[in-house]
């Protein structure tokens, strides 16, 4: 398994999971231009993409869904208007070939978010983005992957010194917004295991982190725990350059 991080970041988001028999893509906020030329890297086109998961109904998660056809999009409840996804619940497995796929829940300000766990015969991997807070109950699902994909939105920081409106950054940090350095850092602890091989930091703000505060943030935090991050391959997701990782071979 492996996977590429098209794009992560308010301004739009997609990511490509590379299973043993399935193409998956998580989120389309970017153009179908954007993901065609990403996709052309590995030879391969839209048509090859064999599901499209979407974690929320926010417009840089799903800003260009109709570039699929509704058979292949699954999505909770209330998450795609009408009739345009197959609606999927909770901690109930799926499968999109020999690929099992299970959504579990994130608390972010939008209908019924979630994240996904994808396995296949080789890897699993977590992909948690846009979340408040994490939720530990979901600890036993996300556990020991081989690879996790997670929020590590933004510095307090730097958050507290942007123009932003003081209703923005109480959102932003409320338990409905997004998560923390040192927050993503406690969380990414209690999930990863010895089958951890990397870690990759996602929804980088632009305006209120960088990927040097994000990665310091998660030295301080596991030292303090007393487990060395080295044991890790820990890399930040961009909004605009492509991060491809798992057992990819260049």
């Amino acid at each position: 398994m492996y996977f590429d991080v098209v794009q992560s970041g308010s301004k739009g988001n997609a990511t490509l999971v590379f299973s043993s028999n399935s193409i998956i893509l998580i989120d389309m906020g970017i153009t179908h231009i954007e993901l065609e030329k990403e996709l052309n890297k590995f030879n391969k086109t839209i048509k090859d993409i064999d599901a499209l998961l979407i974690t929320h109904n926010h417009a840089d998660h799903l800003r260009s869904i109709k570039s699929f056809s509704p058979k292949k999009i699954y999505s909770l409840e209330g998450t795609v208007p009408g009739s345009l996804s197959n609606v999927i619940s909770l901690n109930v497995p799926f499968k999109v070939n020999n690929t099992e796929i299970t959504a579990f829940e994130t608390s972010h300000d939008a209908i019924n978010p979630c994240g996904f766990v994808i396995k296949d015969e080789s890897a699993k991997l977590v992909y948690m983005t846009d979340t408040g807070v994490y939720l530990s109950k979901n600890t036993p699902l996300l556990s020991n992957p081989d690879y996790l994909i997670i929020e590590s939105n933004h510095d307090i920081q730097m958050l507290l010194h942007t123009n932003r409106p003081i209703e923005l950054i109480q959102r932003i940090m409320s338990d409905y917004g997004h998560l923390c350095n040192e927050d993503s850092a406690f969380a990414t602890l209690e999930i990863i295991g010895d089958k951890t091989k990397e870690i990759v930091l996602a929804h980088i703000s632009e305006e209120a982190n960088t990927p040097e505060k994000a990665l310091e943030a998660y030295d301080k935090v596991f030292k303090h725990a007393h487990v060395d991050i080295n044991r890790y391959k820990v890399r930040v997701a961009n909004q605009h350059i492509a991060l491809i990782g798992g057992d990819y071979e260049y």
